[in-house]
């Protein structure tokens, strides 16, 4: 286990977050189900058979795009982890904590919801103060950024605003991978 810094233990907390993030919006999904009578096995409700079709569809495709994008979210904090582990559990919280959000605003029935966009400046300043570390090869701010990270959007109030910029986590990600690769191959 010496290969992974103990940090590491925040990507899989956070891998873990995102596992339980699922799990509950499957479960929001069956409750979905009963309240709007959409049956096993239909996966959308057909407007022509249900008044309320567009409202649970809305659930439902909040939550089948979560799991889309799952695959992707892992491998990139599972390779990007080994690297930059504080910096991706940070990202990884970002990201988990934007889809939340855009599953809550999918479930109202309004898919623009979803997409709301609120303080981009305050997203902006995460990324920033998240990936572009990286450039600078500041490897001991790594180790505060998470506890910096969750207390700003905590004590701002601003987590409403984040559901159109998971990307930004998702690109941060990317470069953590990225930033990885490139130091294997240049062992």
């Amino acid at each position: 286990m010496e290969f992974l810094a103990k940090e590491y233990g925040y990507v899989a907390l956070v891998v873990v977050a995102y596992c339980f993030l699922s799990i509950w919006m499957g479960i929001q999904v069956g409750m979905a189900r009963k309240k709007y009578k959409v049956y096993y096995p239909t996966l959308y409700a057909l407007e022509s058979e249900n008044k309320d079709a567009k409202l649970f569809n809305c659930v439902q495709r909040g939550h089948q795009n979560s799991l889309e994008m799952m695959p992707m979210f892992f491998v990139l904090m599972i390779l990007g982890g080994m690297a930059h582990p504080c910096i991706s559990a940070a990202l990884g919280l970002f990201y988990t904590v934007t889809r939340y959000f855009y599953f809550t605003g999918y479930s109202t029935g309004d898919p623009q919801k979803r997409l709301t966009i609120g303080y981009i400046s305050s997203s902006l300043l995460f990324f920033y103060y998240s990936v572009l570390k990286l450039d600078n090869g500041q490897e001991e701010v790594d180790s505060n950024v998470l506890k910096h990270i969750i207390l700003l959007f905590m004590g701002c109030g601003v987590m409403d605003s984040f559901r159109k910029y998971g990307f930004l986590a998702l690109l941060g990600l990317k470069i953590c991978t990225i930033s990885l690769a490139i130091n294997l191959l240049r062992r």
